[in-house]
């Protein structure tokens, strides 16, 4: 029996994997190529190149409206996708329309204010806002915290 090639997408799975990007990465990457291929009506990546990236990041920016990283983070899956995968160098020198960048500041909250927002939360909900809060985990990170992974005598989490 001859053993059929692995799917495209199980290729650049597999390629993430290897290198060991977090699982929202991954994820992240296959659903930008998927919408790469899609974009050109499903041709194989390794039949474009230069080209046609650049009019699927114009297209991002123009039709789309996609913030500035998230057009850079559709480049990066592409990339990606060529040189770890395919093993195809490509031009980066590409010329497609850039997504303008947000000019507004985000709205942070004081302290006071964050305080005031813990106080009205209670139970576990408070548990992992105070985390969140008071280590710059992310949200993800946080979630997946066992109790041993607390370390009480040396005030440490550790994150896997």
């Amino acid at each position: 029996m001859v053993e059929r090639p692995k799917k495209l997408l199980d290729q650049v799975r597999d390629a993430i994997r290897l290198k060991h990007y977090s699982y929202r990465t991954e994820q992240t990457y296959i659903d930008w190529v998927y919408r790469f291929i899609l974009f050109h009506d499903k041709r194989h990546p390794k039949d474009m190149g230069a080209s046609e990236i650049e009019a699927f990041l114009t297209h991002l920016a123009v039709q789309k409206h996609v913030a500035a990283s998230t057009q850079n983070q559709a480049l990066c899956a592409l990339v990606f996708l060529y040189r770890h995968v395919l093993r195809q160098e490509i031009d980066l020198s590409i010329d497609a329309v850039r997504a303008k960048r947000s000019r507004y500041l985000p709205t942070v909250l004081s302290q006071d204010e964050a305080i005031a927002v813990i106080n009205q939360l209670s139970g576990v909900y408070q548990l992992v806002v105070k985390l969140l809060y008071g280590s710059g985990l992310r949200l993800s990170e946080t979630l997946q915290l066992r109790v041993k992974d607390l370390d009480f005598a040396q005030r440490q989490i550790i994150v896997r």
